[in-house]
């Protein structure tokens, strides 16, 4: 009789941690502590959601439809063209067809108000108060925050060329 016939050919402690490599037991050990952590935090009500800083100013803004493809920006108070987007636009006329789809889908027209507000800490949000759906401008990179950024500065431009007796041009 050999060695190697009383030696039992497998048992089942050295099968099993011999089909699962060390790293796949590590892996698989991280899941589950991931797993854990994420389920407490759940239960604990921890959340991941910044909460917003003081608006600073607010602009009541209606955005229409142009001639030949143009998106008109109007002043929601006064009715009053402060800019005029013309060309493609990608980011802001998605911005706009995601918070109109929605104005669609509950039945609301587009002559309903959207806010632009400034932050104090330099955020802008877009809110559609008629839906409360809000875009947090940030998210997508300076460029395209400083597209609705330029709002507000020509807001007040035209609301002091409204507001500032003597200044029509048109007169001289």
């Amino acid at each position: 009789m050999t060695r190697e016939s009383t030696l039992p050919l497998s048992t089942p402690l050295a099968s099993s941690s011999a089909s699962f490599p060390r790293s796949v037991k590590l892996i698989g050990s991280m899941l589950l502590l991931i797993l854990l952590a994420v389920g407490f935090a759940r239960w604990q009500g921890i959340s991941d959601k910044q909460v917003d800083a003081a608006t600073v100013w607010q602009l009541d803004l209606i955005f229409t439809d142009g001639p030949q493809g143009a998106v008109i920006v109007k002043d929601a108070k006064n009715r009053i063209e402060i800019a005029k987007f013309e060309g493609e636009q990608g980011f802001l006329r998605s911005t706009l067809r995601a918070l109109a789809r929605e104005r669609k889908r509950q039945s609301i027209g587009p002559d309903a108000p959207m806010q632009l507000l400034g932050r104090a800490d330099g955020r802008l949000t877009l809110l559609d108060p008629s839906t409360q759906q809000r875009i947090d401008l940030e998210a997508f990179g300076p460029s395209n925050v400083a597209v609705f950024a330029g709002l507000q500065k020509t807001s007040l431009a035209t609301t002091q060329i409204v507001q500032i007796p003597g200044n029509d041009r048109s007169s001289q």
